[in-house]
C-alpha cells in the first residue's frame, strides 16, 4: 500500500474543514427577526468658547383679555390656599402688551445630535390649587417632580398622546412623586381630575435647548452650536408660530414675536 495516499486524503479533509469553518454560514446566525446591535450615539458636547444664546420677547397684539374669575367654591380649602380672587390664567398679558407661558424651543436644526439628560429634575407643584408653573418643559427621560404644597388631596393626570397617560393622586404631606416622559411630545396637558380648573403643559424634548417666556415676555435659550434653527411659540390659547433664527459663534442672536388676539 502506498502511505502517501492516506496523507493526502487527511490534508485534504483537514483543509475543507478549516475553509467550512472560516464560511460565514459556520458564524453564529441571529434570531429570526433580530437586529444587529448598534452601537449608542454619543453624547453631543457644546464647545463653551463657540456656544451662542437666542433671547427675545413674546408680546400680544389686539385687545387685552379680561381674566374669567374661577369659582373654587366645591372646595372652601382651595379657596383658603389660594389666597386672593383666582382667575382664568390661560391668556396672561400684563398692561404693556407682554404675553407669559409661551413655550419656545429649537424645532429643527439639532438632527443627529445626541444630548445627555440632565441629572437635575423639573419640578411642578401643587400650590393654591394651581400647577405651578402651568407651562414648562422638560427633556426626554428627565425626572418630572410632583409636589402637592397645599392642605387638599389633588390628582395629577397628563394626558399624553404619544407618551403614556397616566394619572396619581396626591394627599397632602405626601412625598414627591418622580415620573419621565420618553418621546418628544409637544405639548402633554395636564388636569387634576379632582378640581377640575387646574390646568397645566408639559413640553418633551429631546434637546436642553427651550424655554418659557416670563411674566414681561421675555425668554432666554443658552449654549447653542453655532448653526440655523427653527423656533416654535407656542401658546395654549393662541397657537403656534414659527421663525428661523441664525446663531453666530460666541454670540447673541434676537428674536421677537407677536400673537395675534383672537
Amino acid at each position: 500500500m502506498n502511505p502517501i495516499k492516506p496523507t493526502f486524503s487527511w490534508c485534504f479533509f483537514l483543509l475543507l474543514m478549516v475553509t467550512m469553518g472560516c464560511s460565514p454560514a459556520s458564524q453564529k446566525a441571529l434570531p429570526v427577526g433580530a437586529q444587529p446591535e448598534q452601537r449608542a450615539t454619543p453624547v453631543f458636547h457644546v464647545d463653551p468658547e463657540t456656544a451662542g444664546t437666542i433671547s427675545g420677547t413674546v408680546r400680544f397684539t389686539g385687545k387685552r383679555p379680561r381674566p374669567a374669575a374661577i369659582d373654587m367654591s366645591e372646595d372652601p380649602a382651595c379657596i383658603e390656599a389660594h389666597r386672593g380672587k383666582p382667575v382664568d390664567e390661560s391668556t396672561l398679558v400684563s398692561s404693556k402688551g407682554a404675553l407669559a407661558n409661551v413655550f419656545v424651543y429649537v424645532k429643527k436644526g439639532l438632527e443627529g445630535k445626541n444630548f445627555g439628560v440632565p441629572s437635575t429634575p423639573i419640578t411642578i407643584d401643587q400650590n393654591g390649587c394651581w400647577f405651578q408653573p402651568r407651562v414648562l418643559g422638560v427633556q426626554t427621560n428627565q425626572i418630572l417632580k410632583v409636589t402637592n404644597s397645599d392642605p387638599v388631596t389633588h390628582n395629577i393626570h397628563p394626558m399624553g398622546q404619544i407618551n403614556r397617560e397616566w394619572n396619581h393622586s396626591q394627599g397632602a404631606g405626601d412625598e414627591p412623586l418622580a415620573r419621565k416622559f420618553i418621546k418628544p411630545e409637544i405639548m402633554i396637558p395636564v388636569k387634576c381630575n379632582i378640581h377640575h380648573w387646574m390646568r397645566a403643559y408639559i413640553g418633551v424634548v429631546d434637546h436642553p435647548y427651550f424655554a418659557v417666556s416670563k411674566t414681561d415676555g421675555s425668554f432666554t435659550i443658552e449654549g447653542l452650536p453655532p448653526g440655523t434653527y427653527t423656533l416654535e411659540f407656542w401658546h395654549e390659547t393662541l397657537g403656534t408660530q414659527e421663525q428661523e433664527i441664525t446663531v453666530p459663534s460666541h454670540d447673541r442672536a434676537v428674536v421677537n414675536v407677536m400673537f395675534k388676539g383672537k
